[in-house]
């Protein structure tokens, strides 16, 4: 084993102490009764070890490509740190401390009985967790560091629907081990308790002085904040200021493309009218959420049959399809990828969003089913725990490769020709402008200072969006800032990496080995990928 590779190593091994649902969630060993310890003190005692290994890695011998990863990933867990995301976000089920449990731990395979009984004690530890996130954003609220106040509602909403359905608790788990009565007295007595008492504190001591503007530039500090969370999401040093104008060109060129489509299926070439079709013909939304599903199922097992044409590998097992989980889907997006778990039974699985389905857009479903699914996410996680690599570069966290991947996927599905109609082309359309728009709206809101209600305008006037899904994906970009950023500088990245090896390869390129470069190597920060592919094509 080279240098390089133990340290990768021993990163993995530090992150999975940080955060011990994640090994959890992989189906990978762990300590899978422990809760993260999001402690001041702690958070800094990770923070130095994780400065040691960026600094071991600068010297270390072996892989060049490892290296880069060790270096870029222990960099990156320092900026979340220096952004203190734990003392502010509160809505986000993917990143806010006290929701994430609710949306982790229902979805981790309890396949032994180790797992089943830490499962138990992570709900005993339960309590300790949110006291520990209650003291340290109560600390954060002394020194003006507050979400602002339609975030706060929106995490109230979301407890309250937790706490009002104790017969649907997604917490309540079953399998060998599990101790159902003793299970039942800690929901009862311990955990729905403690967040009760969390949704007090958001109620009673965040929600007075809770901030009337959106973004973190009002926030102390939050400039040089923002700045840090645009590098862990983009993997770049692109300046909000780049972005937001990208975004801004990106919008204005999409606007001929709709046109163009518009005039073939609406007869009109007037965006405001097409965009008021999308949004009004009845013949556009859908009966009901089994119609919704039946959909998304069958627009990934059409990309299924097409992929041995475009692909070198493609995974053993099938992407399933499931609903969010009633908790969830009133607060989330459109939906979203589960990877596998490495040794347990959890298949990959795109969850879609059934929540009021009948508001939701048909032309939607295969664009979204192509990103999260096939040849989407599926292909990119589905097949990274039998690839002989470090496991850091098939567990570590690049948003701007892994969602840029996904939203090259719905591109890549119109060369594929996978796009039932010009119908379903305008949902490709649509979800380009919406990763144009979040370029746009997440530096606007957290750079240029736009509130809520700009945003939402923005998004309105220049996407063919639902006014349910925009104000669903406002106030995801005002909860977790530079997440939303990762997508399109990703998706931009890959196409000028795969451009610039078809213009060096000429005649001999094949799109099949590209994209067996690009998912062969695991999960890579951007400028890491563009290396990776130039070594591919030596000598041209």
């Amino acid at each position: 084993m080279t240098e390089a590779d133990s340290l990768a190593d021993e990163l993995v091994e530090l992150q999975f102490a940080a955060n011990p649902i994640l090994p959890s969630m992989l189906g990978l060993p762990g300590e899978h009764d422990r809760l993260p310890d999001l402690s001041l003190a702690a958070e800094q005692r990770f923070r130095s070890r994780f400065a040691d290994l960026a600094a071991r890695a600068e010297r270390a011998e072996g892989d060049p490509v490892t290296r880069a990863v060790v270096r870029q990933q222990a960099g990156a867990a320092i900026d979340r740190i220096d952004a203190a995301e734990v003392e502010f976000q509160v809505s986000s089920a993917h990143s806010a401390p006290a929701l994430t449990l609710l949306n982790a731990l229902p979805k981790i395979s309890l396949d032994d009985e180790e797992k089943a009984t830490g499962h138990l004690a992570r709900l005993a530890a339960l309590p300790s967790y949110l006291d520990t996130v209650t003291g340290r954003q109560r600390s954060a609220v002394a020194r003006g560091l507050v979400p602002p106040e339609f975030l706060v509602a929106v995490a109230i909403g979301q407890l309250d629907r937790y706490l009002s359905r104790p017969d649907a608790d997604p917490l309540r788990r079953e399998g060998p081990g599990i101790d159902a009565t003793r299970q039942d007295a800690l929901l009862a007595d311990v955990v729905r308790p403690a967040y009760r008492r969390y949704r007090d504190f958001l109620a009673g001591e965040v929600g007075p002085h809770a901030a009337a503007r959106a973004g973190v530039c009002w926030q102390p500090g939050g400039e040089e904040r923002y700045a840090l969370q645009i590098r862990v999401h983009t993997t770049t040093e692109r300046t909000a200021r780049e972005l937001h104008e990208t975004g801004l060109a990106m919008i204005s060129a999409l606007a001929g493309e709709y046109r163009e489509l518009g005039g073939r299926v609406f007869g009109t070439t007037e965006l405001p009218e097409i965009f008021r079709r999308l949004r009004t013909d009845p013949g556009l939304r859908w009966n009901d959420g089994e119609e919704l599903l039946d959909a998304a199922r069958a627009a990934v097992a059409r990309a299924e049959s097409a992929a041995p044409e475009w692909f070198r590998w493609v995974p053993d097992h099938a992407c399933e399809v499931r609903a969010i989980p009633d908790i969830e889907a009133p607060t989330q997006t459109l939906g979203y990828y589960q990877r596998p778990d490495f040794t347990g039974p959890r298949p990959g699985t795109f969850y879609a969003n059934t929540y009021r389905a009948q508001e939701r857009f048909r032309h939607l479903s295969e664009a979204l089913s192509f990103h999260e699914a096939v040849p989407g996410h599926h292909f990119q996680f589905a097949g990274l725990m039998k690839r002989d690599l470090p496991l850091l570069r098939k567990v570590c966290r690049v948003n701007a490769c892994s969602e840029g991947w996904a939203l090259y996927a719905e591109r890549l599905a119109d060369e594929m020709g996978l796009y039932s109609s010009d119908v379903s082309r305008f949902g490709m359309l649509t979800q380009d402008s919406m990763r144009a728009g979040r370029l746009v709206v997440d530096t606007g809101l957290h750079a240029l200072g736009w509130s809520r209600r700009r945003a939402v305008a923005f998004l309105t006037e220049n996407t063919p969006m639902a006014p349910l899904e925009i104000e669903s994906e406002i106030d995801r970009y005002a909860g977790w800032p530079g997440q939303a950023l990762s997508y399109m500088v990703g998706r931009l990245e890959i196409q000028r990496i795969r451009a610039e090896a078809e213009h060096r390869l000429g005649d001999t390129f094949d799109v099949r080995d590209f994209h067996d470069v690009v998912l062969r190597n695991g999960i890579l920060p951007l400028s890491v990928l563009d290396s990776v592919v130039r070594a591919w094509t030596p000598g041209h």
